[in-house]
């Protein structure tokens, strides 16, 4: 479920990797411009075809996402839909055939439904109600049954449904009275995980058994913490979870479902992201974030060995799949200075293979920057890492302007990988700092909770310690520290503007909330299950936590904002609504400050076009143009 939660002096401190930038000399690089950057190709996905000779993916070559099939021998890609209105994002072939599965909402408004795309060309509704949202579950073990969760009975609770492959006709599999999330089911369809939110840091795992109707909680009630399901054993017997239990880090469990047994199967000093096993569990795959970038193990469950397979430099994967017949791996790989690319691995003659290249060929890597990872020293001495990024032409003799950028959440975290949009600004000349200040994940249990009831104060601290690190270095014009981020990000962008209007020369609000009271009432019905646990981090805005809730949203104090601002924001936005943005514009306007408000109709809480992109984006460059580097006309 997408939650809120996914919503965001350096002579004295140290970096964690190698300065990538720390011997290199300034250099002038071609500038490009943001229509180059956005010919760049979006890819994600990666279905293997039931012969295992072509994948299925979502990418945004033609402007928005379409479903492509990439040819395995040749690496011919094929488009399959030609949307030019909505996003297409694959889910899969129906196994057995060349059927496709995808799933698409309405001008960004999160209502995903699942469709299916016939080999005649014809399409399939198989979610029809309106007010439906749906998401793939899982596969019955013979291929011919698919699971799925909706809230169609009920817009607050996700229901899990099956359907058949042979009349598409759906049937209640488990109805969830009791408002818990889903998170995995068994092969059989009798074993479900289910997990309910206590805190935004703390949840409990339950096993509901359908056919005894039995209901059992696997965490530990004392050992308290968060605990996600990773998948059941093919036999039924085990079901997998990882959790942070009495540890600062997620660690993952084996739980015998007969006897009750809990076996420590892998732990390392960061966060296990995820865990599964191969369709006959040959391979255990498990996904570990490491300090902001994502680290790979792949074991041979028989043998015990980790498999080795090719380096990919620069390399960030950040999602594999193993194809069925387990003779395959689908990678799909990052790195700080191109998108995603996909590559396959046969495993038998251990040969790696690119599939993709997303990069614009108009844009040499060697103009772009790598991101490096640095810590800095809050005002109470905490540690706060960080991902920054060094324009090529930045030095004592040619000062450069700095963004501190802020990530969604709260509780989200800026990581190593690419970002177009971070990489325009760069190459304008821009040094980025993207903090992941408390509260941030990836960290640890305890730097996680650390701003619970405290946004917009030690977290927002956070950032201008950042900008105070931005200014110790020779290289950057300590008049010119900007703010800028999305959704949570956006928050702290107002919050820094309004709360201290003296430290950021500018601010960039990009779907960002500006008042609690509202955001935390009119969250969307479907986030029922984590509502609790949210009101528990930010308060409850039906209580007495409204005082301290008014008192950091922004909109109520937007009277103090005296330097420039500018706000983007989607009019089908579920989560953030428009009227937020709406009232914090005219409050800030009528202090005469300079306030540039794009507002994009056919967006919500994020872009996924590009023509929106585009403008937005190319609008931010020239507003920061202006009010913290120079002079600057506006784009229409």
């Amino acid at each position: 479920m997408r939650s809120l939660i996914l919503l965001l002096t350096f002579v004295t401190l140290f970096l964690s990797c190698k300065n990538t930038n720390e011997n290199n000399t300034p250099k002038t690089v071609k500038q490009y411009t943001i229509e180059q950057f956005y010919k760049n190709i979006r890819i994600n996905g990666g279905f293997w075809s039931s012969d295992e000779s072509k994948l299925l993916v979502s990418s945004d070559e033609t402007g928005i996402f379409n479903l492509y099939q990439i040819n395995i021998a040749d690496g011919i890609k094929k488009q399959i839909t030609k949307s030019d209105k909505e996003s297409f994002f694959a889910a899969g072939y129906v196994p057995g055939t060349e059927q496709m599965l995808y799933l698409a909402d309405k001008g960004g408004d999160e209502q995903d439904h699942i469709y299916l795309l016939n080999t005649d060309g014809t399409t399939k509704d198989l979610t029809p109600d309106p007010k439906e949202k749906a998401d793939l579950l899982n596969w019955s073990q013979d291929k011919k049954t698919m699971y799925y969760i909706s809230n169609k009975r009920n817009p607050q609770f996700f229901d899990i449904y099956k359907t058949s492959v042979n009349d598409w006709k759906s049937v209640m599999h488990f109805q969830n009275n009791d408002g818990m999330e889903v998170s995995g089911i068994s092969g059989d369809g009798n074993l479900i995980a289910l997990q309910k939110s206590v805190t935004t840091s703390e949840n409990q795992l339950y096993l509901y058994n359908a056919g005894t109707k039995e209901m059992k909680e696997i965490s530990d009630p004392v050992a308290k913490g968060n605990y996600n399901a990773s998948g059941f054993s093919k036999d039924g017997q085990y079901m997998d979870y990882i959790t942070n239990a009495n540890t600062e880090f997620a660690f993952l469990v084996r739980y015998n479902i007969s006897t009750g047994e809990k076996t420590k199967i892998f732990e390392t000093k960061w966060d296990v992201m995820y865990s599964y096993n191969s369709e006959n569990e040959k391979y255990r795959v498990i996904g570990i974030n490491e300090d902001g970038k994502n680290s790979l193990k792949i074991t041979d469950n028989q043998s015990g060995k980790d498999v080795e397979f090719p380096e990919i430099t620069d390399g960030d994967i950040m999602a594999v799949n193993i194809s069925d017949s387990e003779k395959w791996m689908r990678l799909t790989v990052g790195t700080s200075k191109a998108p995603n690319n996909i590559y396959v691995y046969n495993f038998e003659t251990k040969v790696l293979k690119k599939l993709s290249e997303t990069l614009n060929p108009e844009i040499s890597g060697d103009d772009l920057v790598g991101a490096e990872v640095v810590r800095y020293k809050s005002f109470d001495g905490l540690e706060i890492p960080a991902i920054y990024y060094k324009p090529h032409n930045a030095s004592p003799n040619n000062k450069v302007p700095a963004l501190v950028w802020v990530h969604g959440g709260p509780g989200g975290q800026s990581r190593v990988g690419y970002s177009s949009f971070i990489q325009y600004l760069v190459n304008n000349g821009y040094a980025v700092l993207a903090v992941n200040n408390r509260g941030s994940s990836g960290y640890g249990k305890s730097f996680y909770k650390m701003d619970d009831k405290n946004h917009g104060d030690k977290d927002l601290k956070d950032c201008i310690w950042g900008k105070k690190w931005l200014q110790a270095q020779d290289y950057v014009d300590p008049e010119k520290i900007g703010i800028i981020g999305g959704s949570y990000g956006g928050y702290m962008t107002m919050a820094a503007m309004s709360f201290t209007p003296d430290e950021f020369k500018v601010g960039v609000n990009i779907f960002g909330v500006t008042n609690w009271l509202r955001t935390l009432k009119s969250i969307p019905p479907y986030w029922e299950s984590f509502r609790k646990a949210l009101y528990d981090e930010l308060g409850d805005p039906t209580t007495a936590d409204s005082v301290r809730l008014y008192n950091i949203s922004p909109l109520f104090h937007a009277q103090k904002v005296k330097n420039p601002v500018m706000v983007l924001q989607g009019s089908n936005d579920p989560r953030v609504l428009q009227v937020e943005s709406d009232e914090i514009v005219e409050a800030v306007k009528k202090n005469n400050v300079p306030v540039e408000y794009i507002v994009f109709p056919d967006e919500g809480h994020g872009f996924v076009k590009k023509e929106n992109e585009i403008k937005g984006y190319g609008n931010v460059l020239a507003f920061l143009d202006k009010y913290l580097k120079g002079n600057s006309k506006l784009k229409d």
